[in-house]
């Protein structure tokens, strides 16, 4: 869009050879930058080689309308307003045009000072109109960046809760960060991109947050489970997404909600598993993976940890069953070793 004191580009769109000529002189004559198309299709043409800030349309040409090409100007080139040249009794497609976006509208006869008056109140309004759209983006943007940072720190405190919860039991201390750690890991064998690593790295944070209110005698219960402890320890994976929900992704809440669930769908897996294979969250699957080898190299009351090598081994043999085989792979692949060592 021409700026101030920058005279505006102006296509003139008239079937009337002598129409253009006498618009070209009267508006060049101001300082305006012209060009000319007999048509619709040449000015299409012009308009792609060289976007203006000001189309006059003649109403009635031949071929397609100025009617007609008003729209296609409008949603091709919306940084350029557009004035209507019509006669002096078609009221009702000067009121159609305007509300199709013309900018303003001139009648034949013309009057050439008239012509310039109506130049500079469709640059003016669309210029207010370029305005107004960069103002809302500008705001949208900062809207987004306060969502962004609210967003992040709720889910920081909660990662805080869980971390808290964790470190009051030494054989938990650590477990959702180095399930993230893993995750993340497994995830770049996979080539996700950083929002989904981003994602995967919040979903491994808050994979547990559900079990705030699960009961504190059965999550640090000195031994294996009964069939009932069980149940209702799993029911962290219903809750979990009930407390992230409100300002977390629904990526990041479908990886809390479906962690447990086992890749055959098979009997053991999450409370209410609905979704098997390929339909469970690819985040959900790598966090499976993460989550179950993380408490098998962890000590427990009731066992010793098992050693890398064993649980490697163990993650091996539960491919296609418990877990993704693809994943596996991924995790196969991944510096396991180096991942768990760092985060001890």
């Amino acid at each position: 869009m021409a700026t101030a004191g920058k005279k505006a580009n102006i296509l003139i769109v008239d079937d009337e050879e002598l129409v253009r000529r006498v618009l070209r002189k009267k508006l060049s004559k101001e300082g305006y930058r012209c060009q000319e198309a007999g048509d619709a299709y040449q000015a299409l043409d012009r308009l792609r080689g060289n976007p203006v800030d000001l189309a006059i349309l003649d109403v009635r040409m031949p071929g397609k309308t100025g009617d007609e090409l008003l729209p296609e100007i409008r949603d091709g080139y919306p940084g350029t307003a557009v004035i209507m040249a019509t006669a002096a009794m078609e009221t009702t497609t000067v009121v159609r045009c305007m509300k199709e976006g013309a900018h303003d509208y001139i009648t034949k006869p013309f009057d050439l000072d008239e012509i310039l008056a109506s130049v500079e109140r469709a640059l003016k309004k669309k210029g207010l109109e370029l305005r107004l759209k960069q103002h809302q983006r500008n705001l949208e943007h900062e809207v987004h960046e306060l969502s962004d940072q609210t967003r992040h720190i709720f889910l920081g405190a909660v990662e805080s809760l869980v971390s808290a919860l964790e470190a009051s039991d030494e054989y938990t201390a650590g477990h959702s960060r180095r399930v993230a750690t893993i995750a993340v890991g497994i995830g770049r064998e996979l080539g996700l991109t950083p929002v989904e690593l981003e994602e995967l790295e919040w979903g491994g944070l808050l994979h547990d947050v559900g079990k705030i209110g699960i009961d504190p005698a059965i999550q640090n219960k000195r031994g294996p489970l009964t069939a009932e402890e069980y149940e209702q320890m799993m029911l962290h994976t219903s809750l979990g997404p009930d407390i992230v929900k409100p300002l977390a992704n629904e990526s990041i809440v479908e990886m809390i909600r479906h962690h447990h669930d086992r890749f055959d769908g098979s009997d053991g897996s999450g409370p209410g598993q609905t979704v098997a294979g390929e339909g469970i969250p690819l985040g959900a699957r790598i966090l499976a993976v993460a989550d179950t080898f993380d408490a098998m190299t962890s000590r427990r009351p009731y066992r010793e940890a098992l050693s890398l090598e064993e649980a490697i081994s163990e993650i091996r043999q539960c491919a296609g069953t418990q877990f993704d085989p693809a994943v596996v792979a991924a995790f196969l692949k991944a510096p396991i070793a180096d991942i768990v060592q760092a985060q001890t």
